[in-house]
């Protein structure tokens, strides 16, 4: 009776031990990181400074940092010196069943003057600059085998071919946005110059592919002599390490809980001029606001909302701002969006699709060279590609 007790304790610790495991399991957040490049594949190279060197000498950092870190699960696309395929990157993304992707690169010009950071998102923007920077960066997969078959036909030359291919980006493009938000947030904290306004859009190959909310993130110009050997030194990698992996860490803890209410802190940007709005707003739907200059925030109600009403968006933060023309470029009739604990900014409303690619060109101009164009009927966001044909 004394032995059959004595089983059935041990019996229970284990069970209890193996109910535990699995509840920890299930909350652990898994990253994949990826650095550009590797092998054959310099990336690019100024100076003795190597994009594929410092690309992943940053990464290995920010996966230390992250794996020092409670629930938190990482794995990379390489740990050393060899070549990898784009798509076998998100290829290791997506049979890790990652939460989110991260590719990290450094960028280069032949302005050795240029200099700051830029945060990607998978998008078909047609801003050539953003063409530009994907046209780079995809430029790698003619290195591989069979390349043309591998993927469908698609021109490294050029981008905008991804227009035509399946994508799979609007499912994740808001957490995205968010992520790269943060990161940008988080390299302005460090002083570093932002550039393009905001978090940008281009169709990288290596984003493509890989199902979860995904990010390319360029660290700097190792094509400026200043800014790449900070790039370059044990100091400026560990910073910029530091800056990436306490963006992810917000992330996982915004989006994925750890029973503590997160706290967002105001930094430096030149994305904006910002300054917050001192009140909580968390709608259990999308919520539109609208302010002119010198007006309190307020629901903005559509005399018909049976219409299609088409607003251009400018950006997304985890920020909330006051919706006065300073912060927006002296861009004036701007209205926020609420969803999934991002803001999204948006300027302008007509029916008229014409008038909508006006206030889209008035946007550029105005320096947002990533608006977009977005569509709502019924008070509801809709495709707008349907909306088009």
């Amino acid at each position: 009776m004394h032995i059959t007790y004595k089983i059935k304790t041990i019996l229970t610790f284990i069970l209890t031990i193996i109910s535990l495991s699995g509840f920890s399991q299930s909350n652990i957040f898994k990253v994949t990181l990826d650095a550009g490049h590797g092998a054959h594949d310099f990336g690019a190279v100024y100076e003795g400074r190597v994009e594929k060197n410092i690309a992943l000498a940053v990464v290995l950092k920010v996966g230390k940092l992250l794996e020092s870190t409670k629930q938190m699960d990482v794995n990379y696309t390489r740990k050393t010196d060899v070549f990898i395929d784009l798509i076998e990157r998100a290829n290791i993304a997506n049979r890790f069943n990652a939460n989110i992707f991260v590719s990290i690169h450094c960028n280069a010009n032949r302005n050795t003057a240029a200099d700051g950071t830029e945060t990607y998102v998978m998008g078909l923007s047609k801003v050539a600059s953003n063409l530009e920077a994907a046209k780079k960066e995809n430029s790698v997969i003619t290195l591989e085998k069979d390349y043309k078959q591998k993927y469908e036909g698609f021109d490294p030359n050029s981008p905008e071919t991804m227009i035509g291919m399946t994508l799979m980006q609007e499912e994740y493009l808001d957490n995205s946005i968010s992520l790269a938000s943060k990161v940008e947030d988080a390299f302005a904290d460090l002083g570093k110059k932002i550039r393009g306004g905001g978090v940008k859009q281009a169709p990288f190959m290596v984003l493509h592919k890989a199902y979860m909310p995904r990010v390319l993130i360029e660290m700097g110009f190792i094509s400026n002599s200043i800014e790449g050997n900070t790039l370059n030194s044990e100091d400026g990698q560990n910073e910029i390490a530091k800056a990436i992996a306490e963006a992810i860490i917000s992330y996982k803890k915004e989006y994925f809980g750890t029973g503590e209410t997160e706290v967002f802190e105001e930094s430096p940007s030149q994305k904006i001029n910002e300054k917050p709005i001192r009140d909580t707003v968390a709608p259990a739907k999308p919520k539109m606001t609208s302010q002119p200059a010198g007006e309190s925030t307020q629901v903005k109600k559509t005399a018909d909302d049976s219409k299609t009403l088409f607003k251009v968006q400018l950006s997304a933060s985890s920020k909330r701002l006051e919706l006065v023309p300073k912060n927006f470029n002296g861009l004036k009739n701007i209205s926020v969006a609420f969803e999934n604990r991002v803001y999204k900014y948006m300027y302008g409303e007509t029916a008229d699709y014409d008038e909508a690619k006006k206030q889209l060109n008035e946007a550029k101009e105005k320096g947002y060279d990533s608006a977009f164009l977005i569509a709502f009927k019924n008070g509801e966001k809709i495709n707008i590609q349907d909306v088009i044909k």
